[in-house]
């Protein structure tokens, strides 16, 4: 595997963490601020500097490369694979009537299956419901391969998203990127560090993604009561203040962090499915418990690989970014003392991180958490 890193902050020149060389049809990775990617000229310079055909946009919350964490930035690796290949697939949330799960299910049509050995999912956030995404993906995969990614942020305005694969990067584009070969060795994990408090409750009335009732009460009106002062700051502080859902049925819980809310009819939107029945708790971290979240993510990413990562793909939430504030960088120094400093590490700030459970290959939509993606080939 051969590796070109590089980023460029607005107004600046780019600056590499590798030498400059000639690659082979490689798979370029580029994350960067939404309102840069929407910039004519900024697009062709990337272009200009990295003259390939298979370029992958996404925007984020926050840039992250090797153990930096960037705003207002252009963070680009090049891979080019000596072993594997991938292959990419893309379509758009607008060609489906919004619907993510019809999505899901026709980009996991489009994707070849021989040897297929992980899916990497790089979905805009503004529209798309990454639960239903998932379920649509794996509707015919039954446990066999992997899936892990992410949802595009925008920074904390959550106005709009983008991502493309090729074109200019666009809102309600979903891209598919499937890795193949008999030597390469994925591996992944997701960890959150956050703490529930209060008492547990259940979710008694909602629709996908959207909370209208927690208890038989208002859900808004609830949430405001927990929030009391920092009520008045919503949506924004939803982000330090996620929830903790367990579905009916299942033991472990996923974060939902509250992406938007309805003051009319006291519902609350989420990044993620909310099932009826489910439990739910509110949840709260400190910099420290969510810095030691990443490590516990790395040390399960690192288990039981056979063979030492080449490059490290990290998804982290923008919740976790607006807690550590000034501190964000730690959490990636956490991830690169368990991988190592010689994995170059690549990725962004979301409004969602998808993988499985640890000691599992069903894939979930996770919130507030450290995802990792260790690559070798």
């Amino acid at each position: 595997m051969k590796l070109i890193q590089a980023y460029k902050k607005d107004n600046e020149n780019w600056e590499y963490l590798t030498k400059e060389m000639e690659l082979t049809n490689p798979l370029v990775l580029i994350f960067g601020n939404r309102m840069l990617l929407e910039r004519q000229e900024v697009i062709e310079e990337i272009r200009k500097e990295f003259p390939y055909e298979h370029l992958v946009f996404g925007s984020t919350s926050g840039e992250i490369i090797d153990s930096n964490v960037f705003d207002n930035s252009i963070v680009v690796t090049a891979i080019e694979f000596e072993k594997s290949t991938f292959e990419i697939r893309t379509d758009n949330i607008f060609n489906h009537k919004k619907d993510a799960n019809a999505l899901g299910q026709a980009l996991y049509e489009q994707i070849p299956k021989e040897n297929l050995k992980h899916l990497f999912v790089l979905s805009e956030g503004s529209f798309v419901n990454g639960s239903s995404l998932i379920d649509g993906l794996e509707n015919r995969i039954q446990n066999k391969v992997p899936i892990s990614g992410g949802m595009c942020g925008d920074d904390a305005k959550f106005e709009k998203t983008l991502a493309s694969y090729k074109e200019n990067p666009k809102e309600g584009e979903v891209v598919l990127i499937g890795f193949y070969g008999e030597t390469l060795e994925i591996s992944f994990s997701s960890f959150g560090g956050w703490s529930s408090f209060g008492p547990e409750r259940i979710i008694t009335r909602s629709d996908a993604n959207v909370l209208y009732e927690i208890d038989g009460q208002p859900a808004l009106d609830l949430y405001k009561k927990y929030l009391g002062d920092k009520a008045n700051q919503l949506p924004q502080a939803s982000l330090l203040y996620p929830l903790n859902v367990t579905p009916e049925g299942k033991t472990q819980a996923v974060v939902r962090t509250i992406l938007n809310i309805n003051t009319e009819n006291q519902s609350m939107i989420l990044a993620g499915d909310v099932p009826e029945n489910s439990k739910v708790q509110l949840m709260m971290a400190s910099v420290d418990a969510i810095a030691e979240g990443a490590s516990q993510a790395a040390i399960l990413a690192m288990k039981n690989r056979k063979n030492h990562p080449q490059l490290a793909l990290l998804v982290s939430c923008v919740g976790r970014k607006l807690v550590m504030n000034q501190r964000v960088e730690e959490e990636i120094e956490h991830v690169q003392e368990i991988i190592g400093n010689e994995v170059a590490i690549t990725g962004f700030y979301s409004y969602g991180e998808m993988a499985p459970f640890s000691g599992n290959t069903f894939c979930e939509l996770h919130n507030q958490t450290m995802t990792l993606t260790l690559i070798s080939e």
